[in-house]
């Protein structure tokens, strides 16, 4: 199984649902077997194209999108995301060149926060706030 056509098939089927694939879906797009997505996705994993759950070879994030539920909800279009962090929510709205509704709740306060994107300007208030260097985030990627 190509890698590309893995990435591009990972990519197109989030785009469209959501959330990342899993492998027997992937699979069954290309026509190959389940085992060979999984061999695809290690290799993607390897060079950080995707983070894999850490005990199954199943996507945890094909960034900017998490698999599973987060505190970044975003709404574009007819689709409904996790992100990994609010960057990650505004690439959504930037990667699909949609406007988009993002919800989530304010690190130090708990408040509710809702950011809009339209017409790929960020509408909103408050403070993004990364408490990594950029250089560091493949350190631990899931916790950075």
């Amino acid at each position: 199984m190509d890698d590309r056509e893995v990435r591009r098939v990972v990519y197109e089927m989030t785009m469209r649902s959501g959330i990342p694939p899993l492998a027997r879906d992937v699979a069954h797009v290309l026509g190959g077997r389940e085992e060979d997505a999984f061999g695809a996705f290690k290799r993607l994993a390897e060079t950080r194209v995707l983070v894999l759950q850490r005990d199954v070879a199943e996507i945890l994030m094909a960034m900017p999108y998490s698999a599973v539920p987060t505190p970044f909800v975003v709404h574009a279009g007819e689709v409904r995301s996790y992100a990994n962090c609010m960057w990650d929510a505004l690439g959504i709205a930037a990667m699909r060149h949609i406007d988009a509704h993002i919800h989530t709740s304010c690190a130090d306060c708990g408040d509710a926060v809702e950011i809009r994107v339209v017409r790929e300007s960020a509408l909103g208030e408050g403070v993004v706030h990364f408490a990594r260097p950029v250089r560091e985030w493949w350190n631990n990627v899931v916790f950075t």
